[in-house]
């Protein structure tokens, strides 16, 4: 039964996958609205809900290391790993915009999040998001969306060549395609995390090995689904605007969010993830700038700064 779920799992993943990217690329040509905005908003909240729900509900048990380390962890493999094996598969063209505004932001909130942590007090053992802290994120979240909807007005007026490949559905049916295609990636998700976890520790993993491999690559498979389907359907600007959205949302929206429900304490090892966050983000940029495209040799060399991580953390814990 536990191997059926898992074959289940993966099909939902795919054809979810499939139907959200659809629908979310018919309602950027419906309104005449950039994928790249679509990819930043939908599809990159939708996709970061596994994560934010996770996340939330960790802070609300008290288990803030669970917390900010999820959404750090998930940054890290979504900038890695997810934007890696996507141009590895299918190059991923950058439009100038991401490289200009949207990854800079990214950057911007991996660089806000470290200046917060070290305005706490006793960082030789622990690090504090307060209160105050998550208004400060929040706040950012605000500027953010306050760009994305300018961005989004403003493309309005432009001819947009990517829609082309869109399917010609109504606003109606593009909108239910993507509800569906979303709870199926997320029931997908769910069930591949639930029985690989459970065959792993048949096979005697640690719960640690687990939590940092099974589950933490099992909370960015939407994001990796959708990001591989997105490109492979020709939608290359909502792939990387889906991966980029999502790390923004994660750290302003629901670092933000959660510890306004609660401070948040965290281990002060996370400095470390943070600032290897932050050379990947300078990585994808740098790559991004390579004649507008991330090639698959980046893709590769992304895909590697991953697994090495992996065996960081390994050792580490």
């Amino acid at each position: 039964m536990t191997y059926l779920l898992l074959i289940l799992g993966f099909l939902l993943l795919i054809k979810g996958a499939n139907w959200f990217v659809d629908g979310s690329a018919s309602i950027a040509h419906s309104l005449s609205i950039s994928p790249l905005i679509i990819g930043l908003t939908i599809v990159a909240f939708g996709t970061g809900a596994p994560e934010a729900t996770v996340s939330i509900i960790a802070a609300l048990e008290g288990n803030s290391d669970v917390t900010v380390g999820n959404i750090v962890g998930s940054n890290l493999l979504n900038l890695s790993l997810v934007v890696g094996l996507t141009a590895f598969i299918f190059p991923l063209k950058v439009e100038s915009v991401t490289i200009r505004k949207e990854i800079p932001f990214a950057f911007l909130s991996a660089v806000v999040l470290l200046v917060l942590l070290f305005d706490s007090t006793n960082q030789d053992t622990y690090f504090l998001i307060s209160r105050s802290d998550g208004v400060i994120l929040l706040l950012f979240f605000t500027i953010f969306m306050y760009y994305v909807f300018e961005a989004a007005k403003n493309s309005r007026n432009d001819s947009i060549e990517s829609t082309n490949h869109a399917p010609n559905h109504s606003l109606k049916k593009s909108i239910l395609f993507s509800i569906f295609g979303l709870t199926a990636i997320v029931l997908g998700g769910y069930f591949v995390v639930e029985t690989s976890t459970t065959i792993a520790y048949q096979f005697g993993m640690s719960e640690t090995l687990v939590g940092l491999t099974i589950v933490a690559i099992g909370s960015s498979l939407p994001e990796l689904v959708t990001s591989i389907t997105a490109a492979m359907k020709k939608h290359s600007e909502m792939a990387l605007g889906n991966v980029v959205g999502s790390s923004i949302f994660n750290v302003f929206f629901v670092l933000g969010l959660a510890s306004l429900i609660t401070p948040l304490t965290v281990s002060s090892k996370i400095i470390i993830d943070l600032i290897i966050l932050l050379v990947l983000t300078i990585m994808l940029f740098i790559f991004s700038r390579t004649s507008y495209t991330v090639a698959k040799a980046e893709g590769f060399i992304l895909t590697l700064a991953y697994v090495a991580y992996l065996i960081y953390i390994i050792i580490r814990n």
